[in-house]
This record gives C-alpha cells, sequence and structure tokens, in this order.
C-alpha cells in the first residue's frame, strides 16, 4: 500500500512521551489540570531546548514514525527560538530520510526570527521543490502577528498552516478573515474544532484543507472532532498525529479513532430512529491515510497512491502475522486489526528503509541514549521531576 501521510506532528516533543497523557490542552482550574500541553509543554519545556536537543528529538520522531510506515510527515516545529534552533529541525527532519514537509511556525526569546527568517530558510534549505524535504508556513491566528506570517508565506509561494481551536477562542478571527477572502487553497487547517458554519463555509468554498487529529482533540479537549462536518462539506481531509507527549503517533491509531467516531455518531442517530449518514468504510479510512494528506501537502502528483508514474513511497504488510491471519478483507484488515508491527518493509522514493522488520542505516541504541540524555537535561532545565508512577 501506499506509505502513510501524517500532516501534522510536533517532532520536537519526542523527548517527552507519554508525559502528559493525562493532560488537556488548558488548565481548567481543576487541580489534575495544573500540568496542561500550553503551560507545562509550550511555556515550560519547549523554552529550554537547545539546538542538539531538537536535532535529536526531530531525528528520533522520523525515524521511529518511519517505522511504523508513515513515509512523510508535515512537522510543526513551535520551537524557533533562535536560527539554530530552525537549523537543527531541519537537519534532524532531513537526515531521518524520509518525506519531510518542515512547518515554520513560532519561536520564543530575544534571538527568535519568526517570521522574518522564513526567506532566508527557504532559500538555504527549499530552493527546490524537487527534493524530499519541503516547507510550509506557519500562521498561528491566535498569536499577535499572524498577518505578518501570512503575507510573508504567501510571498514565498509557501502552504499556510495553522491550528484552528475553538478552546482558544478564535472562532470570531477564523470567521472575520474567512469573510475578507484571505483563505485560499493554500491553507492546512488542523483540528477544525468549534468553528461556525460560516467559517466552515468560507473553507469550503476556497478548497482549503483539513488535518484532523481525532484520538488526541478527544483526549485533549479541543472539541469534537469534525469528522462528519469535513465529509459534508466535501473538503480534503487527511490525519495527524499531534503530540507523543499525549498519545502515540502510528496510523493504525489515527485510523481507528476516526472510522470508529464517525460511525458512533452515525449508529447513534440510527439508534434513535433520526436519519443518519453513511457509515465510513475501510477503505475510506485508508484514503484519508494516504491520498488525503498528500493532497493537503500538495504532495498528490509524487505520492498517495501506488500509481505508475509516481515515486515509490511502499509499504509491504505482513498479512500472515498471527493478528492478522487467515486474511479475509484487506482494507479491513489494515484498519481494523494491524498494528505497527505488521509493517515489515518501508520505501521512500524507491529506497529502501525497513526491510524484513528491521530498520537500516541507524545506530538506534547510540540514538536512543542521547535522546535520553536530551530527556534528562530538558527535565532539570525546566525545574520538572521526573515521576515514572504520576
Amino acid at each position: 500500500m501506499p506509505g502513510f501521510v501524517d500532516t501534522h506532528h510536533h517532532q520536537f516533543e519526542t523527548a517527552l512521551r507519554s508525559q502528559l497523557a493525562n493532560g488537556i490542552l488548558i488548565n481548567d482550574g481543576r487541580p489534575a489540570n495544573t500540568s496542561n500541553y500550553y503551560d507545562t509543554i509550550l511555556q515550560g519545556f519547549s523554552m529550554v531546548y537547545r539546538p542538539e536537543d531538537v536535532y535529536i528529538n526531530e531525528l528520533y520522531g522520523g525515524i521511529a514514525q518511519l517505522d511504523a510506515g508513515v513515509t512523510t510527515v508535515m512537522d510543526v516545529s513551535q520551537i524557533h527560538h533562535s536560527p539554530e534552533h530552525s537549523d537543527a529541525a531541519i537537519e534532524g527532519l532531513r537526515d531521518a530520510g524520509r518525506r519531510g514537509v518542515f512547518g515554520y511556525f513560532e519561536g520564543w526569546g530575544d534571538r527568535a526570527k519568526y517570521p522574518a527568517d522564513a526567506a532566508r530558510i527557504k532559500e538555504q534549505y527549499f530552493s527546490s521543490d524537487d527534493q524530499l524535504t519541503t516547507m510550509v508556513m506557519g500562521g498561528e491566528i491566535y498569536l499577535p502577528g499572524y498577518e505578518e506570517a501570512w503575507k510573508i508565506g504567501r510571498e514565498l509561494g509557501l502552504p499556510i498552516a495553522l491550528h484552528v481551536v475553538g478552546t482558544f477562542g478564535m472562532q470570531p478571527t477564523f470567521d472575520e478573515l474567512g469573510a475578507a477572502g484571505m483563505f485560499g487553497d493554500d491553507n492546512i487547517f488542523i483540528h477544525m474544532t468549534g468553528m461556525s458554519d460560516d467559517g466552515w463555509k468560507y473553507a469550503a468554498d476556497a478548497g482549503a484543507h483539513i488535518s484532523l487529529a481525532v484520538p488526541i482533540e478527544m483526549h485533549m479537549r479541543h472539541g469534537t472532532p469534525p469528522i462528519q462536518k469535513a465529509i459534508d462539506m466535501g473538503i480534503s481531509t487527511s490525519l495527524s498525529t499531534d503530540v507523543e507527549c499525549t498519545m502515540t503517533a502510528d496510523f493504525f491509531t489515527q485510523m481507528r479513532g476516526l472510522i470508529t467516531l464517525q460511525r458512533m455518531f452515525a449508529n447513534e442517530k440510527a439508534l434513535s430512529a433520526q436519519e443518519y449518514p453513511e457509515l465510513m468504510q475501510c477503505m475510506q479510512a485508508l484514503r484519508h491515510a494516504t491520498m488525503g494528506g498528500a493532497e493537503g501537502l500538495k504532495l498528490d502528483r509524487k505520492i498517495g497512491s501506488l500509481t505508475p508514474g509516481k515515486e515509490a513511497d511502499i509499504l509491504l504488510l505482513d498479512a500472515e502475522a498471527m493478528n492478522v491471519a487467515p486474511l479475509n478483507n484487506v482494507p479491513g484488515a489494515v484498519v481494523t486489526l494491524m498494528e505497527r508491527n505488521n509493517v515489515d518493509t518501508v520505501m521512500v522514493a524507491g529506497q529502501v528503509k525497513k526491510w524484513k522488520g528491521q530498520m537500516l542505516g541507524f545506530d538506534l541504541d547510540r540514538l536512543r541514549t542521547e535522546l535520553e540524555g536530551s530527556r534528562d537535561y530538558l527535565f532539570e532545565a525546566a525545574g520538572i521531576e521526573r515521576d515514572l508512577f504520576a
């Protein structure tokens, strides 16, 4: 099958895996939620990252997803505290050896050059579109100065990606931008939770793309994943893993979250004798996980399907493993039965990256030791105690 395409992953947080397993997005005043994503991760841990931390987190996270069959990622790296941080993110993304879209988002501190450094980054690293790594401009509308980021992104001919989450009170701004004709087919809207019908219409009319992170959206209180809304509006939609500090970055989890939630809502209506939408089929979930992401990242001419003339981002899946055999339905087996250990072989642009269950070309023990060293530094620098049973 084609490789999976992840359209939203904060890879710089790899060393923080499971640290926020119980966390929600922002503090709601309850003691249990004092440790939350915005305060603990973005305003805590992320502030102490050195360029070397960015690099090993990006590299290890990329290799781990490649091992799970995710051959393409848009890395939303909100870690651009200096040009050196930006360079390290790009180098880690590139050195993992898979197809990567570098999402240039915000940073913090006196040495942060976002968004002005975008021109230098594009010229230095992304002067050609005919390479494995490409670039997207981040333009978060809940942050001051987003107008300049959008302006620079469009001047440079870059797609513009942003989180669209009602929790942050951005619905009015989103609606205003849509009404002003600011949306385009170069926009990638991540989550799209809590938005108005007008906002959805503006997005659909502009040909924008929607990236859903269904398990995270359910788990971290982003709002109900708008799966059915995206389907009903006919908007191009993909899947994304978001943050490994809270949830796994494998795509079997993403597909099962998508299909089971859509069917749950539809089935509840059916049981209540209401009109209900068509139940999602396994092949549709597979399309969102592959071709949907390729469309969103403007890579559908290269990847997303097994089509003559495209580049060979290909997975070989083990259908004789104990959790699958005997094989009776291919899309059903992939979506409802398989796990990351069924990914036997992975190719990116025709190059074999994983062969018969083994990753090629990396000293994984050494890299894990480096990641653990980064983890230890980050906890100490952020003043947060590691507690394995918190």
